[in-house]
């Protein structure tokens, strides 16, 4: 199933259906309509069932999606059916803060090590984690079998660490620092830049003056 084409705006999509099919799930909701469902993700009915296709047919007419059932086979399809490794590069406010968020260890992503290269934060404690040496990079994503890997760092150390992280067999990368990495086609990357994301608000909300 997932060597078919899927448009990169409905994989975006398919974890906002699955979050709140978790809730209706909690809630005790068994069934829910494909235009009940897509309200609550902001989306549109059809829109919703053309992302739901390019996973498989679901759903009854005239009745609707089992909550649960739906919920499973997303998080399986995405890979969430596992807990998943994760390290975080960078101690500074954004990585100590992402160090301590929990909705990752909610979802299955265990953050397992926490790199930095200032001598001042190596080898104390994040809560229980410990700021581990970048010199050890390597070592340490073998040895706790880390798949993905979170970079907090500068603009100016993103490339060379990016580059660390392809060579030691990562190929998921989250990358806050505002620079677009460049990396072979099999690694995917995911960059966050929260400047950008203000200037996109700031010109809706001029839009909508």
């Amino acid at each position: 199933m997932k060597e078919k084409k899927i448009p990169q705006a409905a994989i975006i999509r398919l974890p906002i259906y699955l979050r709140y099919l978790n809730e209706l799930a909690q809630e005790g909701i068994n069934v829910i309509s494909s235009n009940e469902l897509a309200e609550l993700a902001g989306s549109n009915g059809p829109q919703l069932r053309k992302d739901l296709s390019y996973l498989g047919e679901f759903g009854t007419r005239g009745v609707g999606y089992d909550v649960e059932r739906l919920a499973h086979y997303i998080s399986s399809f995405m890979g969430l059916n596992k807990e998943q490794s994760v390290a975080i590069i960078g101690a500074g406010k954004l990585g100590t803060a992402l160090c301590r968020y929990k909705g990752f260890a909610e979802k299955g992503f265990k953050i397992c090590v926490i790199f930095d290269d200032d001598p001042n934060k190596i080898g104390k404690n994040i809560d229980d984690l410990l700021i581990e040496d970048i010199k050890n990079l390597e070592k340490e994503l073998k040895e706790k079998n880390v798949e993905i890997c979170i970079m907090a760092v500068p603009a100016s150390q993103a490339q060379n660490i990016a580059d660390k992280l392809v060579l030691y067999g990562i190929n998921a990368i989250l990358n806050f620092a505002p620079i677009s990495l460049k990396v072979p086609e099999n690694v995917v990357t995911r960059q966050i830049d929260l400047s950008v994301e203000l200037q996109i608000l700031s010109f809706f909300k001029v839009l909508a003056q």
